[in-house]
């Protein structure tokens, strides 16, 4: 469900990188597949949604949740998106939402030949899209991480965090509206 979330908003990244191999191709370079850079963003993803899910295991005792496995308690979901709307605002995120809205200055900055260097840029552009939106990941917990409507909201709006020139008004906006929610 996490690549399902996250693999559109990085298809500009993808797309860059597919486009730059193909320019070394042309000129006798080695073609490394684009399922290395793929695979390396996957991991990053993956291994995320693997301490989310161990992390709601150990507090499941605790933390009471729904059939789709939302938060029950108002001050725990409040919790949820203040904590939100304070990163969507945050250096951190910001410094993040730059990298990732700009694949082409990533690579210009970032480039390294072979299987292991395509695997090493598509580990860190997915560590920068992980900044960018590690904590959205957590509101699946105040609208459900099994809430189908839920998935497609978040995914459409971290798509169109990273698609748009204004991405960053854009988070400062969800920001203010996600601690007013909380």
């Amino acid at each position: 469900m996490m690549m399902a979330i996250m693999l559109p908003s990085a298809a500009p990244a993808i797309l860059t990188y597919g486009a730059i191999s193909r320019k070394f191709a042309e000129k006798g370079a080695p073609v490394v597949p684009l399922a290395a850079f793929v695979a390396g963003y996957a991991a990053i993803w993956t291994g995320f949604a693997v301490a989310a899910v161990t992390l709601q295991l150990l507090l499941s005792p605790t933390i009471a949740l729904s059939m789709m496995l939302a938060v029950t308690s108002a001050v725990t979901g409040g919790g949820l998106l203040v904590a939100a709307g304070l990163y969507q605002m945050s250096p951190l995120k910001f410094t993040c939402q730059r990298k990732c809205q700009a694949p082409l200055m990533f690579f210009a900055r970032n480039w390294q030949k072979g299987y292991v260097g395509a695997l090493r840029m598509g580990l860190s552009h997915g560590l920068y899209c992980l900044g960018c939106c590690w904590v959205l990941m957590g509101l699946l917990f105040y609208g459900g991480v099994m809430e189908l409507r839920w998935i497609v909201g978040l995914a459409l709006y971290v798509a169109a965090e990273k698609l748009i020139p204004a991405g960053n008004r854009l988070s400062r906006f969800t920001g203010i509206l996600l601690i007013g929610w909380g």
